[in-house]
């Protein structure tokens, strides 16, 4: 098929498309022809397709062929590439993605899951596999993604030839993103080589924190005609991993009253337990210096201990056809399948201090210098144990056709056309509590913030200490659809003068439901009995008594807990408690309140000019266009039970330019500027809300939401000194129009025109219902917007002048460094103990809001990576660190001003040995380090979130080639 293709055209049509596995080695005998090149012969931008495909052997020859990528292109990409056949750098696409500049990684289960480029979040990228865009969502980590962002944990990595990034836009490329668009590939079947090829790759995964093996096959075949007009390939990965998470969370810090403080009343009338059930009101507050003092500092909401059990199996398929029956015409049809399948299982040792601190009389408290109570006794205390389950499954499905045709020398033209569709169902979240409410002697100390002293009084692993006293289940599901239809055209009208002009059509269909089992096993202030399975419980006793029959004992392991704290528990054996209750025979209940749908249509078309030449001397090649946007949104949501549908649409003009000028034959200067949007957050435009009866929190969509709107600068200077080595530098700007940002104010749900029936009946919201109760509520509102700067330094360097064993080593690294700056509307603390209600006159703690200052969300100001290695073709070791600094991810809520992570560290490390020319041996150590995630309330006083670890993780196998 011809594709006005020259010496480096080929090479870069190749490299640019991603699709990398292997070539023969002379195809890299272009090292030194490629270093003497000036402009390209022919103008390759980001969103071209392949004709061809490199293949590549080993880590050294990846990290060269992902440098072609890069020169190659006249817009700034950056790229991985597969070592070989069904062989990624890396066991995680994410973990993958984060050693090229700008990009950084946010964990779960201690696996990568989404990604952040040049500061801005997961929502603000988009994704394509083989060139149609989706969202693959799953229901990892705590709690499933309900939005834009990409989760990279649903694939196998082997799955995936290359990954290129397209950090500048161009008119021809696809948009809805204010980050990067990322290309996942899959292989190229008429690149390979004649006749059949196949790879199996076997290895078996070690935890050492789960002492647990799991296995981890992938395997893949190809096949292509002598004639080299047909090929097929058929690929396939499946893993199966136990792993552990353990460590310690508050679940927040809060402000709030106490019943007493060393005896001192802090109510005119002091409250006690009735009827077994304790009463959570009683007479007016009694201000004192110790009360006041209790009052005003922030004391763990839930302080707890747990082990969460990650139990994952991935299967992935992909297949491919490509036929080729004149030298102009190409035909592909490529499929991908991915099911991701986790059991994920909780076990909590907690005191339930949320809504419950007018009850617990406190002891000996100790206050630090920012606010916070970190140390003292509770008495008349609630103390908790929860068992918890979510078993969720991911499927995604994509087909996708395209037809490459070259009409004549100078004129060809794609049709691209698929479907893509995840579902991520959760059938079963369901939650077992056992409570103590009238605990003594619990002591807590936060001296070591990351690591408190827990100790709870009492035997916590006596059934006699506990009653069953709620059961929760919300299964629910997530599901994503997208269509697109699209060409693309080319005229080279003369040499280094090309036309491009296309169209596309996509519509994506978004939905998510979620239904409720819930129910305070009994004494829910109720008015009649309640039949549960074996039992008729009381509606005038609390709970049901615990028995061995349906418990089981949670040992902690290691949490990094000190001496002293309670590391043996009681909990729920979620399968015999459930057949108990018969919690599966009851009706669930569909939440309204959280269910909503999108559908958004976009229709557009772009016209672009790409071309090469030289100005006073110096050559450049570059490309400058227009793209249209149309979009319309239909939203659907519910409050109060009642339905909205909001339709709306508007328009986006989108230019861009990008320019790369080649001083020298080994450097190239880039310039870049477009205008760009991101679609806003589909929990955003929904246009009912929900109401948080645990945390006391109101939240309303807004379907009226802009979009991100924002212009782009970018530059770079790229230094390619030596043969496969690059230093590079390069500076962006993102100047954001429009920034929806959260808006909060305080109010009581009869003011807000709702009452205790869209409360779920087992929070504490439901059973202490008081109509004065004051909820934050918020809502997302356009905002002015905000800015964004930063700096990428990179280096990629062969140690190839050193001499012997030493010319086989090499470095790659880079740093990133981001300045940004954003207001948020935050409720913060209570500044007065007493804060009188101007009809009741009774005293209450109100937050004050305020404006404040802050990074965008999702950034850390610096990033940086960087891999030494050695690699002789026969045997190769690497190492890699990864750092990302802290970044706040929310507002927060309860007074606090916005939370976060802090500093994470992670340490990977390789070896491969190629024992005879078919077989390869390797061993795998992700996590050397057993790094914690830590995770902080309150950017001032840097409270304790949460603290915990994941283990290494060892993998271990064999890769034989045919």
């Amino acid at each position: 098929m011809q594709r006005h293709v020259t010496r480096i055209s080929l090479v870069k049509a190749a490299l640019v498309a991603g699709s990398a596995l292997t070539l023969p080695q002379a195809a890299f005998a272009q090292d030194t022809a490629a270093q003497n090149a000036v402009a390209p012969d022919s103008v390759a931008t980001a969103s071209d397709n392949a004709a061809q495909e490199i293949i590549v052997t080993g880590f050294r020859k990846s990290l060269e062929a992902a440098l072609n990528v890069k020169r190659e292109s006249v817009s700034a990409v950056d790229a991985v590439v597969a070592e070989d056949m069904a062989k990624f750098p890396d066991q995680n696409l994410a973990e993958s993605l984060q050693r090229i500049p700008g990009i950084s990684i946010q964990r779960d289960g201690g696996e990568g899951r989404a990604i952040t480029v040049r500061g801005l979040g997961a929502q603000f990228t988009r994704v394509r596999v083989n060139g149609l865009e989706t969202i693959a969502t799953s229901s990892d980590g705590a709690s499933a993604n309900r939005d834009r962002a990409f989760d990279f944990n649903v694939f196998a990595s082997e799955l995936f030839s290359s990954l290129v990034v397209h950090k500048t836009a161009e008119a021809s490329l696809d948009e809805g993103s204010l980050g990067a668009v990322v290309d996942l590939n899959t292989g190229n079947p008429l690149a390979g080589k004649t006749g059949l090829s196949a790879v199996l790759n076997v290895q078996g995964s070690y935890n050492d924190l789960s002492d647990n093996v799991g296995p981890r096959v992938a395997g893949l075949l190809s096949w292509k005609n002598d004639a080299g007009t047909f090929g097929v390939n058929l690929s396939a990965a499946y893993s199966h991993t136990d792993t552990l998470e353990t460590g310690n969370n508050t679940v927040r810090w809060a402000q709030a009253y106490f019943n007493s403080v060393n005896g001192d009343p802090c109510f005119y009338s002091n409250v006690g337990p009735t009827g077994g059930n304790p009463v959570n009101s009683g007479g007016g507050y009694r201000p004192s210096a110790a009360c006041d003092a209790a009052a005003l500092s922030f004391h763990a909401r839930i302080p707890r201990y747990g082990v969460v059990e990650h139990d994952r199996r991935r299967l992935g398929l992909t297949g491919s056809i490509q036929f080729e029956p004149t030298d102009r015409t190409k035909l592909s049809i490529d499929g991908l399948y991915s099911s991701f399948k986790e059991d994920r299982a909780e076990q909590w040792l907690e005191v339930l201090a949320r809504s419950n601190e007018r009850r617990f009389n406190l002891v000996n408290p100790v206050y630090d210098d920012k606010g916070t109570m970190i140390a003292g006794t509770y008495d008349n205390t609630w103390v908790r144990t929860e068992s918890y389950l979510r078993k969720s499954e991911t499927e995604f499905y994509q087909f996708g056709a395209t037809w490459d045709q070259d009409v004549t020398d100078t004129f060809r033209f794609t049709a691209l056309g698929g479907f893509s569709q995840s579902n991520a169902d959760i059938p079963v979240e369901t939650t077992f509590a056992y409570d103590n409410r009238n605990a003594n002697g619990f002591n807590f100390d936060y001296s070591d913030m990351k690591s408190p002293v827990l100790d709870y009084g009492l035997d916590v692993t006596n059934p006699a200490n506990f009653q069953l006293a709620e059961i929760r289940d919300r299964p629910s599901y997530v599901k994503n659809q997208f269509k697109t239809a699209q060409l693309r055209t080319e005229w080279d009208m003369t040499d280094g003068f090309t036309v491009k002009a296309g169209a596309v059509w996509r519509r994506y269909d978004f939905r998510t439901q979620l239904f409720q089992r819930d129910t305070a096993a009994c004494g829910a202030n109720g008015t009649r009995d309640l039949i549960l399975g074996q039992v008729t419980c009381s509606a005038n006793v609390y709970g049901l008594p615990v028995t061995s029959d349906f418990s089981r004992l949670v040992d902690l392991g290691d949490a990094g807990q000190p001496n002293g704290t309670t590391s043996s528990w009681l909990v729920a054996d979620i399968d015999k408690a459930a057949d108990y209750t018969n919690l599966y025979g009851r009706t669930a209940i569909e939440d309204l309140g959280n269910n909503r749908r999108v559908r958004e249509e976009t229709s557009g078309g772009y016209l672009q000019f790409d071309v090469k030449g030289e100005i006073f001397g110096l050559e450049f090649a570059g490309n400058a266009g227009m793209r249209y946007a149309h979009t319309k949104q239909t939203s659907t949501g519910y409050t109060a039970g009642v339905a909205a549908t909001v339709e709306r649409s508007y328009d986006d003009w989108l230019p861009a330019m990008n320019i790369a000028f080649y001083p020298r034959h080994d450097v190239i200067v880039r310039g870049a500027v477009a205008k760009v949007i991101t679609r806003p957050s589909l929990g955003n435009l929904n246009p009912g809300g929900s109401v948080d009866g645990f945390n006391y929190r109101v939240t309303f969509g807004n379907p009226f939401l802009d979009p991100y709107r924002a212009t782009n600068f970018d530059a770079s200077v790229e230094w390619y000194f030596a043969p496969q080595a690059l230093l590079s530098v390069a500076g962006f700007i993102k100047k954001i129009e429009s920034f929806p940002v959260a808006g909060t104010y305080v109010a009581t749900l009869p003011q807000l025109g709702l009452g205790r029936d869209v409360l779920g009946q087992s929070t504490p919201a439901y059973i202490n219902y008081d109509p004065n109760q004051e909820y934050v509520v918020s809502s997302q509102v356009n905002g002015e917007g905000a800015t964004l700067k930063g700096v990428e330094v990179a280096l990629q360097l062969p140690f190839t002048f050193l001499p012997g064993l030493l010319s086989h080593t090499g470095f790659q690294g880079n740093a990133t460094f981001i300045d940004s700056s954003a207001d948020y509307q935050i409720t913060g603390p209570a500044v007065s103990a007493c804060t009188r209600n101007p009809t009741t006159n009774a005293c209450g703690l109100t937050g004050v809001s305020a404006i404040y200052n802050n990074t965008l969300l999702g950034v850390s100001e610096k990033a940086w990576n960087a891999t030494l290695y050695y690699d002789d073709g026969k045997f190769s070791i690497r190492g890699s660190v990864s750092y990302r600094g802290p970044f706040s991810d929310a507002t927060s809520a309860t007074g606090n001003i916005f939370e976060g992570y802090g500093s994470y560290t992670s340490v990977d490390a390789a070896i491969r040995y190629k024992a005879t020319e078919w077989l390869e041996l390797s061993i795998d150590g992700n996590n050397l380090t057993d790094e914690y995630r830590y995770r902080t309330n309150d950017i001032y006083a840097q409270r304790n979130y949460e603290n915990n670890h994941f283990g290494r993780t060892i993998l271990f196998g064999a890769r034989a080639k045919y």
